[in-house]
C-alpha cells in the first residue's frame, strides 16, 4: 500500500496530523519547513522530530517528491517535462528560461473539460484533477528549481475547475510557513468559469489572466464552449467591482488567427469591452494543432493589432513564443498518446505474463 504525501499539505492539514498522531502542536511548523523551505526529500532528514515521532510519521506517510519521468528539450532552451500522476496518467510541465528569470509553467489537471477549439489538452479531454500534492511536486521536483522565479497556471487543464487542489497550492507557494513567494510572481489563467472566478479573486492575490480570444460572444462561444456557461461581458462586469491596480495584474489573452480575429473591427470591439477595465492585453501567436483548421497570423498583422489598442489606450503586448518545435508553446500540451501507449504496453506485459503461466 502506498503512503500518504506530506508535500502539498497545508500548515493546517498538518497541524491536523500531528494532533492525529499525538504530536505537539508546533511539530507541524516544524514539519513545513523541511518540506517547503529546506525541501527535504525523505522524513529521515527531520532531524528536529524525535525519532519517535519521525518512525510514526513513517508509517503512512513520505514526503512524496517525483522527479519527472521524461523531458525534451526545444533550440530555443525551454524544457517540457513529464510528471506521473497516478497509473497510466501524466501531465506537461514547462521551463522557460529567459535571461534573469526563469517560469515554470504547470498543470492542474490531466486533460481538460472546457474543450477550446485551439488547444491540444481540451481535445485530448477530461481524466481526473490533480491533487495540491501533484501540483507543488511539478515544481519542488523541478531540476531547475533554484533558478525558479515565476510559476504560471498555464498548462494542463482550466485551475478554476480544479479551485479547492489550485487554492491549496497557492497557499503553499505563497504562505510564510511555505514558500514565502510574493503573489506577484504568480499568474492563475482562466477561461472564466462563474463558480470559481469570483472566489479566486476574493481568496488569492495572484495575478490573473482571462483567455478572451475573441471580443465577440457568438464568436467566442465557437472557439470557447465555456462562453455558453458565463459571457465574455459577465465575467467582464464581475471584475469591474474589483481593484487590479495595486496588488494584482490583471490580463487578458487573445491568439490571433489569421482571417477570424485579427482585423480593426475585433480591435475596436476589443476596446469597447474593455472600457474602464485597469488590465493589459497579450496577443499570442496560434501553434498549428493536429484536427484544428485555424491558422495564425503573421507578424505584421500582429504588430499593427498590438499598436492600434496600444494608441488607443490599451496597453498590449506580443508574448514571445517558445518550445513550438517540442509541442511546449500555448495550446500544444497533450499527454493523450503517451497514457494510450503505455496502457497499450501493460496490456500487453499482462497478456505476456498470462501466456507464460498457461505454459508453465
Amino acid at each position: 500500500m502506498s503512503k500518504y504525501p506530506l508535500l502539498g499539505m497545508t500548515l493546517a492539514e498538518l497541524q491536523a496530523l500531528a494532533k492525529t498522531l499525538g504530536m505537539p502542536k508546533f511539530a507541524a511548523t516544524q514539519i513545513a519547513s523541511w518540506l517547503y523551505d529546506k525541501k527535504v526529500s525523505s522524513i529521515d532528514e527531520m532531524t528536529n522530530l524525535s525519532l519517535k515521532h519521525r518512525e510514526l510519521l513513517k508509517q503512512e506517510h513520505e514526503v512524496g517528491c517525483a522527479a519527472p519521468i521524461d523531458e525534451m528539450r526545444s533550440t530555443d532552451g525551454t524544457v517540457k517535462y513529464l510528471y506521473g500522476v497516478g497509473e497510466n496518467r501524466s501531465v506537461e510541465a514547462v521551463y522557460i528560461p529567459d535571461e534573469e528569470r526563469g517560469t515554470l509553467c504547470v498543470s492542474s489537471q490531466v486533460g481538460c473539460k472546457m474543450n477550446c477549439l485551439f488547444c491540444m489538452t481540451g481535445k485530448q479531454g477530461f481524466t481526473a484533477n490533480l491533487t495540491a500534492h501533484q501540483i507543488i511536486n511539478q515544481i519542488q521536483s523541478l531540476p531547475e528549481r533554484e533558478k525558479l522565479t515565476n510559476v504560471v497556471f498555464m498548462g494542463m487543464g482550466e485551475p478554476l475547475d480544479n479551485l479547492d487542489e489550485v487554492l491549496k497550492a497557492l497557499d503553499i507557494l505563497t504562505s510564510s510557513y511555505g514558500y514565502a513567494w510574493s503573489p506577484k510572481r504568480i499568474t492563475v489563467s482562466t477561461s472564466g468559469l462563474r463558480k470559481g472566478l469570483k472566489r479566486f479573486i476574493e481568496e488569492s492575490d495572484c495575478h490573473l489572466a482571462i483567455s478572451l480570444h475573441s471580443p465577440v460572444p457568438t464568436q467566442r462561444a465557437q472557439l470557447m464552449p465555456a462562453e455558453r456557461g458565463y459571457s465574455i461581458t459577465e465575467i467582464v462586469e464581475l471584475l469591474k467591482q474589483y481593484d487590479f491596480s495595486k496588488q494584482r495584474r490583471l490580463s487578458f489573452e487573445y491568439i490571433v488567427f489569421k482571417g477570424v480575429n485579427d482585423s480593426e473591427t475585433y480591435a475596436r470591439e476589443l476596446l469597447k469591452l474593455l472600457r474602464g477595465v485597469e488590465c493589459r492585453v497579450n496577443l499570442i501567436r496560434f501553434h498549428a494543432i493536429p484536427g484544428a483548421k485555424l491558422e495564425g497570423a503573421d507578424m505584421e498583422t500582429m504588430t499593427h493589432l498590438r499598436d492600434y489598442l496600444t494608441k488607443h489606450g490599451l496597453f498590449t503586448t506580443i508574448r514571445a513564443s517558445r518550445g513550438e518545435d517540442i509541442f511546449a508553446a500555448c495550446g500544444m500540451l497533450s499527454t493523450a498518446k503517451k497514457e494510450a501507449a503505455k496502457k497499450a504496453a501493460d496490456k500487453a506485459e499482462e497478456v505476456d505474463k498470462n501466456e507464460k503461466e498457461l505454459i508453465q
